[in-house]
């Protein structure tokens, strides 16, 4: 017996309206006939949050109105849990992010509520069997690892990386930094698909009132006025995208997760329902913007001159996942954080991937070369340069030995660093990708730019969060488990009674 159509359900919210938006997802559960049970998990999206950020992340108004209806609709004989988890943007804690949001005075309101770190949490190795994995198992937190009912509730916006960022795209957070970072490159796509045969969740609903273009941290708010529910993820994203106008096959992690099986495609095998129809939601979207833009052309008409190669992979000519994406965030949060950014920044150039062509650096212009895969040969003010490739295949990166830094790591890095490169004029910054945190750093020092990880404003509360976070997972190493095995995963991969729907006939085995 085949599935029934996936539905997508398209209502009218103007307001960050807590009641309202309860009632709203009260409503999409009861269309979906959907009952929250045992271990019932919802994961927003986080990346980023408070007042330099306030486009960036899922509101807490809107995910209490999420939890309340959930907690209403649920069976209060099965239910066993009702959680929030997440794993903010790497470096910072998720402490941080949830403070910045405002979602722990929220999470007092809605009695018996767990929240979860995801960084400190027990991390579960999932194994992979599916043909195109880029490696033969990943981690997840434990909460993820062991959900009954999982709801993905992210934010609308737009993605440098990746076109956008809906319901598929928010399962970048469900991994901790060294994990998250591991395939984060010119396969960030194919990353987010394999992440899907961990769990698919039954119940999305996205906060799409208002939306964020243009970018997925610092993103532009475009008042969008909707909530749209749905309980399967590529058709959800293929609505999405539809709204937008943008070709849902056009968006790769779309299209590979359809091609593997998750959903359908075609509008023609979605059934779209709610008090808005597709027309008048697109018309709402209006004039969206996606943060699909080249380096090069990001920096046109500034003192930054960028240049790009294409990345180790013969599929790709350029690297839409790592250190281009990074470094267009990377110089938004400057804007945000010094309002002389611009003007301070001396000319500067700056190298991603295997660049061919030429480089017009005058003696006194700096040239970075950013990420272990940058290359240049070539004079740099009338001296001969050559950078070749560091680049490491994945296939001899572990998901066993992957590492991540904290940021006071990191600042400590790019000082030491920029310390011994003083005196030449050209240099790389190495890693794969070189984080949005490196990057940022990296602009504070040739610009002599504030530093926002020191802002006044945010420097206690960023260092309670940060020490009780360290001091968390110390004690957990010391008296509890930090990973688990495959076979202690018991419950870790998807399963076809997780929703996984068999549109391709998905493989998926248990253990």
């Amino acid at each position: 017996m085949s599935n029934p159509k996936p539905t997508v359900i398209l209502r009218n919210c103007p307001e960050y309206n807590t009641d309202h938006i309860e009632q709203i997802i009260l409503e999409g559960l009861d269309t979906l006939q959907l009952k929250p049970h045992g271990k019932t998990l919802v994961k927003p999206n986080v990346v980023a949050s408070g007042n330099h950020f306030p486009h960036a992340y899922t509101r807490p108004e809107f995910l209490e109105g999420v939890l309340r209806a959930l907690k209403k609709a649920a069976d209060p004989d099965t239910l066993q849990e009702l959680a929030v988890g997440e794993r903010c943007g790497i470096t910072m804690p998720t402490r941080y992010a949830f403070e910045g949001a405002g979602y722990y005075p929220m999470f007092k309101r809605i009695n018996g509520l767990k929240h979860y770190h995801f960084e400190e949490e027990t991390q579960v190795e999932i194994p992979l069997y599916h043909d195109e994995r880029l490696r033969d198992s990943i981690f997840t937190p434990e909460p993820i690892a062991n959900a009954d009912f999982f709801v993905n509730c992210p934010k609308f916006k737009a993605h440098p990386w990746t076109t956008v960022t809906f319901s598929l795209k928010n399962y970048i957070g469900i991994q901790d930094d060294p994990h998250r970072l591991i395939d984060h490159d010119h396969s960030l796509n194919e990353k987010v698909a394999d992440l899907q045969y961990i769990v698919q969740p039954q119940f999305i609903a996205i906060d799409a009132i208002t939306a964020g273009e243009g970018r997925m941290l610092t993103p532009i708010p475009f008042d969008m006025g909707m909530v749209i529910m749905g309980n399967n993820q590529v058709a959800f994203d293929v609505v999405c995208c539809h709204i937008i106008g943008i070709d849902p096959l056009s968006v790769p992690h779309i299209r590979m997760c359809h091609e593997r099986g998750f959903g359908p495609a075609s509008l023609d095998e979605i059934n779209i329902v709610g008090d808005l129809t597709l027309a008048q939601a697109q018309h709402k979207a209006n004039g969206f913007s996606v943060g699909l833009v080249r380096v090069e052309d990001y920096f046109e008409g500034t003192n930054i001159k960028a240049y790009a190669g294409a990345p180790p992979s013969k599929d790709y000519d350029y690297c839409w996942g790592g250190c281009p994406g990074a470094m267009e965030e990377a110089i938004e949060i400057m804007r945000l954080f010094d309002s002389r950014t611009d003007t301070k920044m001396p000319k500067t150039h700056l190298v991603f991937g295997d660049y061919k062509g030429t480089i017009e650096a005058k003696p006194d212009e700096r040239v970075v070369l950013i990420g272990d895969c940058a290359t240049f040969k070539g004079d740099i003010a009338g001296t001969p340069h050559e950078f070749t490739s560091q680049y490491t295949d994945r296939s001899q990166k572990s998901v066993y030995k992957a590492k991540a830094d904290n940021i006071f790591s990191k600042m400590v890095g790019v000082e030491w660093k920029m310390f011994k490169e003083r005196k030449n004029q050209a240099f790389r910054v190495a890693g794969c990708p070189v984080s949005v945190a490196e990057q940022v750093l990296l602009l504070v020092k040739l610009g002599k730019l504030k530093n926002p990880y020191l802002d006044p404003g945010e420097i206690i509360t960023f260092n309670n969060c940060y020490f009780s976070s360290r001091i968390r997972m110390a004690i957990d190493r010391m008296f509890g488990k930090p990973y688990q095995n495959p076979g202690e995963a018991h419950r870790g991969h998807a399963r076809p009674e997780q929703n996984l729907p068999d549109y391709k006939n998905v493989q998926v085995k248990s253990q």
